[in-house]
């Protein structure tokens, strides 16, 4: 994607305009993003605490045990969102789907192992480590560009 940016002094009110041949993915997400007001906020609780998690913070969130969990460098927190609801707040170039049950902050991986016929080994700063899903292979592929 090419970005121009231009400033005129004569413009009374800021203006964007996105030319494209056709409607693509890529643009299609951008009008969801700009049209939308989705909160980026995401609360956790611990110890009968709740506290605001910085999206950047976050190693992985996961479902288990019939709750959802945020895994930070702090520790653990269990959210009252369901994952499809935080796939929609989280930034998707930050975060992907790795599972039915799991995402990953893609900036907290520090590496992925291929060699595994048909899943993804990924280990994750902090130690922690888990598999994409078969199913979800093709995409953390692409997303990679391998």
């Amino acid at each position: 994607m090419q970005i121009d940016i231009k400033f005129d002094p004569s413009c009374a009110e800021p203006r964007l305009t996105i030319t494209a041949a056709t409607m693509t993915e890529e643009v299609s997400d951008i009008l969801k993003k700009l049209s939308q007001d989705v909160p980026q906020m995401i609360a956790g609780s611990r110890n009968d605490e709740f506290e605001v998690l910085e999206p950047a913070s976050i190693v992985r969130i996961y479902a288990g045990q019939g709750k959802v969990y945020a895994e930070t460098g702090k520790g653990r927190y269990v959210l009252r969102l369901r994952l499809y609801e935080l796939e929609e707040r989280l930034d998707k170039w930050k975060f992907a789907r790795i599972s039915n049950s799991e995402i990953i902050n893609l900036r907290q991986v520090e590496s992925f192992d291929l060699s595994l016929a048909g899943t993804i080994y990924v280990k994750l700063t902090g130690g922690a480590t888990t598999y994409v899903s078969r199913r979800y292979v093709a995409r953390i592929k692409r997303l990679l560009g391998v």
